[in-house]
């Protein structure tokens, strides 16, 4: 009989293991608009009434960036309120294709994240013409090499994949 309740339980187990694994995860815990801090709040106002009704992610987004928004200098907000506008006026194509490498720089690990970050910075220190002279470069190549040293490069450093935000 023992063998028996054994291989009952051990079924049991197999079919409710991957329904337990499908549900969904711990849902995120929302932000209570009352634990926002007064500046938060006044600066978070125009979404007051609808506070409760906004997913949960999209409340700690908005407490987390409201946070950062407080923290800056005048000078800073200014620089993110002229970049807030340029993106704005930015064709929605040209968004997703930020969108798509911003999340696609953000899936890599720390240090490869730290390496496109240096090269950048090289990059940006070069003088303007030799960073233009390089542009040219790249524009004057045929499409068919540009391919090449594309596929070339995602072989060295393939695109990650994305890790699951937690």
């Amino acid at each position: 009989m023992s063998a028996r309740w054994a291989w009952l339980v051990a079924a049991w187990l197999a079919l409710a293991g991957p329904a337990a694994v499908a549900q969904d995860p711990v849902p995120e815990p929302g932000v209570a608009w009352i634990s926002l801090s007064p500046e938060q709040q006044q600066l978070l106002a125009k979404h007051a009434e609808t506070w409760d009704s906004l997913p949960p992610g999209r409340q700690q987004a908005m407490a987390r960036g409201s946070e950062r928004w407080l923290a800056m200098s005048p000078e800073q907000q200014a620089r993110a309120r002229d970049r807030w506008q340029h993106w704005q006026q930015l064709p929605p194509e040209q968004r997703r294709r930020i969108r798509e490498r911003w999340q696609w720089f953000h899936a890599l690990p720390p240090a490869e994240q730290q390496r496109l970050r240096e090269s950048w910075r090289r990059f940006r220190e070069l003088p303007l013409e030799r960073r233009q002279e390089l542009r040219e470069r790249w524009r004057q190549l045929p499409p068919a090499e540009r391919q090449r040293l594309m596929r070339e490069r995602a072989q060295r450093h393939p695109p990650p994949r994305p890790r699951p935000r937690g």
